[in-house]
């Protein structure tokens, strides 16, 4: 299925762990770039982040941000530590027994000094399970997204493959025309010394020039690319790329077309074909 590299998702989930919310942004690029902003205390998170975008995107810049809100109170508990304050205390009282005065420390003071209180070290692993499973959430938003954006181009796409084998029918409809034409201004501006010319020679020379203004090959590889196209949009995975080779294919066609035309309407004919070639190119950039 065609996908669009251009999407956006966002999911939000809250429980005991606090809120926690994906924003997921995607545009077009070359290859898949992802850029992954994640809390401190979630940066562990990183590498099965990437993982996990790797393995649902094939190509595109994407902007990865996870927001997390904690409940109040859910930091770590802080805790005395006893032994480190008796030893404290110890000290204060020898302290006091060798100078001959009473050391009595205020208890706040005393939970000033460092290492006197600790915070006991939060398990950051259901946070982490539940933002992993939040993540695929997220990731399978943004897929389908770009799955809809990419049929609403692919039909675009369809559309202007069908006006450009259109464009090749009426090149052909017309070519008879157009030799008879040119073979006409030929022979009308030969008439007064047709008599003295070789009659074999003029027709070899009228037939190499028939040779150099056909375009039958052109427009059988014109159909064929845009056959190519179509089929490739019907494909599976990543085509951006595909497509991209075949509009430049499509685009030297037409600017043949162009050059060996002799006639207006041709010429018409393969503006209008660059026309839609380019539109179509446009919208292959950003299909993935």
């Amino acid at each position: 299925m065609t996908k669009s590299m251009t999407a956006f998702a966002r999911e939000s989930s809250t429980g005991d762990e606090g809120e926690l919310t994906w924003e997921l942004r995607s545009v077009n690029h070359r290859y898949l770039e992802s850029f992954v902003r994640l809390p401190e205390d979630l940066r562990a998170l990183e590498p099965a982040v990437r993982e996990r975008v790797a393995a649902r995107l094939g190509r595109g810049k994407l902007d990865c941000t996870l927001r997390h809100s904690p409940v109040p109170g859910m930091g770590g508990n802080l805790r005395v530590n006893q032994h480190y304050l008796l030893q404290l205390l110890a000290v204060a009282s020898e302290v006091g027994r060798i100078t001959g005065q009473k050391v009595e420390p205020p208890p706040f003071d005393l939970l000033r000094w460092p290492g006197v209180l600790q915070e006991q070290q939060l398990d950051l692993g259901p946070v982490m399970k539940r933002s992993l499973a939040l993540l695929d959430e997220a990731l399978g938003s943004l897929v389908a997204t770009r799955e809809r954006e990419g049929g609403r181009l692919a039909e675009l796409i369809q559309e202007r493959c069908g006006r450009l084998a259109l464009c090749a029918s009426r090149v052909r409809e017309r070519m008879p025309q157009v030799m008879a034409d040119v073979r006409k201004r030929i022979l009308d501006r030969l008439e007064d010394v047709r008599a003295e010319l070789d009659p074999n020679r003029l027709e070899q020379e009228l037939a190499l020039l028939a040779q150099r203004l056909d375009v039958d090959e052109e427009m059988d590889r014109m159909e064929a690319h845009v056959d190519e196209v179509r089929s490739v949009l019907s494909g599976n995975g990543p085509v951006g790329r595909r497509l991209d080779f075949l509009m430049q294919e499509l685009n030297r066609e037409a600017n043949t077309l162009g050059s060996k035309s002799s006639d207006v309407e041709v010429t018409r004919v393969a503006v209008e074909m660059k026309v839609l070639i380019e539109q179509m190119r446009e919208q292959v950039q950003n299909i993935e």
